[in-house]
C-alpha cells in the first residue's frame, strides 16, 4: 500500500508514531490544504515522508493508491468522494460521515468503481473485541448492556468561556455523540447488529451535545451507551446475561483486557491484543484486504459503518441535533 495522508492533526501524529510497525505500508505523501507549502514540506521532512503537498489535487495526482482522510468530521464526505472519483482507495477516520445520506453516497461510489473504502474504527479489528464475540454465548440470555465512555475534555473549559473549538462546534459536526459515543455504538452493533429502536437524550449547551445517553432496544435486552465530554466517571463496559457478565474497564476504542464473571463465581481474565497500540490492528487489516483483493470483507465492514451512521443520524434527528451538513442540498456541484 502506498499511502497518502490528508491532515496533520493529533490523530495523524498518533498514527505516525506507530507507522514503523506497519511494515507493508509505505507512507509516500502528506497533504494539508490549510498549511503553506513550506510548512507542509517541513512536516514531511520531519516525519521522513517523501512528499508534502498543500493542494489536494496534487495528492490525487501522485502515485499513492490509498488516501487516509484525517480531517474534521464535516470534511470527511467531500474529500473521500473526491478521492474515490480519482480512483483512490480510501480510509476515513471515524465518524465515517456526518450523516447516513453521505455514507450511502460514498458506499455506492466505492462499490460501483470497485474501490476499497474503510472507516478507521479501531475496536472492530482488535483481537480482544473478537474474543468478546466468542464469549457472549457463555453469558446465557443477554439482558442489559452498559457502555460508559465519559472523559472530561480540556476543550470544555475553553468552550464554557466562549471559545468554540471543532469538538464542540455544530459546523464541524462535533459533539459527544460523534466523538465518544460513536465508539460505543460501533462496539454494540458489531456484537449484536441493528437495534429495533434508538433514542438519544443529550445534554445540550449552545446547540451541541456535550454529553448524552443513547438507548438501543433489542429483542430481549436493552443497551445504554453514555458518552460525555463535560464530566467524567470510571470508564466501563458491562454485558450482562443471566449466566454471567463480561466486564471491561477500558474504553470501547481500546478494548484492553476484560473479565468474564460467571454466576457460579468463576472468573476469567482475557487479553489477546498482540499490539501495544490500538491503531495497528486496523491498518494491518486494511493493507491485507487491499493486497488480497478482499472486497467481500471490506464491504462487510462498510455495511457495518453504514448501520452505525444510520443509528447516529437517527439519534441526532430525534433529539433535534442538526448540523449544517445535514441541511446541505445535494446538487450536482456538491455530489
Amino acid at each position: 500500500m502506498k499511502l497518502g495522508i490528508l491532515g496533520t492533526g493529533k490523530i495523524v501524529q498518533e498514527f505516525l508514531s506507530i507507522s514503523s510497525k506497519l511494515n507493508k505500508i509505505e507512507i509516500t505523501a502528506v497533504c494539508n490544504v490549510r498549511a503553506s507549502k513550506d510548512t507542509i514540506v517541513q512536516f514531511a521532512k520531519e516525519n521522513d515522508i517523501k512528499e508534502g503537498y498543500h493542494n489536494f489535487e496534487e495528492l490525487l495526482a501522485s502515485d499513492v493508491d490509498t488516501i487516509y482522510i484525517a480531517l474534521p468530521n464535516h470534511l470527511h464526505f467531500s474529500f473521500a468522494k473526491k478521492a474515490l472519483e480519482a480512483r483512490k482507495h480510501v480510509i476515513v477516520e471515524k465518524p465515517f460521515t456526518t450523516n447516513y445520506k453521505e455514507a450511502i453516497i460514498l458506499s455506492d461510489l466505492a462499490r460501483s468503481k470497485q474501490l476499497f473504502l474503510f472507516e478507521a474504527i479501531t475496536n472492530q479489528y482488535l483481537p480482544n473485541y473478537k474474543k468478546i464475540k466468542e464469549w457472549i454465548p457463555s453469558l446465557g440470555n443477554v439482558k442489559i448492556i452498559q457502555c460508559n465512555y465519559s472523559q472530561y475534555s480540556s476543550r470544555y473549559d475553553s468552550f464554557k468561556e466562549g471559545n468554540v473549538l471543532p469538538a464542540f462546534d455544530p459546523k464541524f459536526s462535533g459533539g459527544a455523540l460523534m466523538d465518544l459515543n460513536i465508539y460505543n455504538i460501533h462496539y454494540v452493533v458489531g456484537l449484536f447488529g441493528k437495534p429495533n429502536q434508538v433514542e438519544y437524550y443529550p445534554n445540550i449547551v449552545n446547540g451541541i451535545d456535550t454529553s448524552g445517553i443513547l438507548i438501543m432496544s433489542y429483542d430481549g435486552f436493552q443497551c445504554v451507551c453514555i458518552g460525555a465530554k463535560d464530566c467524567k466517571a470510571p470508564i466501563a463496559i458491562n454485558i450482562q446475561g443471566d449466566k454471567g457478565c463480561i466486564h471491561q474497564n477500558t474504553p470501547a476504542n481500546t478494548c484492553k483486557s476484560f473479565e468474564v464473571l460467571m454466576n457460579d463465581g468463576t472468573v476469567f481474565t482475557v487479553n489477546e491484543n498482540r499490539n501495544d497500540h490500538r491503531m495497528i490492528s486496523e491498518f494491518i487489516a486494511f493493507e491485507e484486504m487491499i493486497t488480497n483483493n478482499d472486497f467481500t470483507s471490506c464491504y462487510q465492514m462498510l455495511d457495518h459503518s453504514l448501520l452505525v451512521c444510520e443509528i447516529q443520524t437517527k439519534a441526532r434527528e430525534k433529539s433535534n441535533i442538526i448540523f449544517p451538513a445535514d441541511l446541505q442540498m445535494i446538487d450536482e456541484k456538491f455530489v
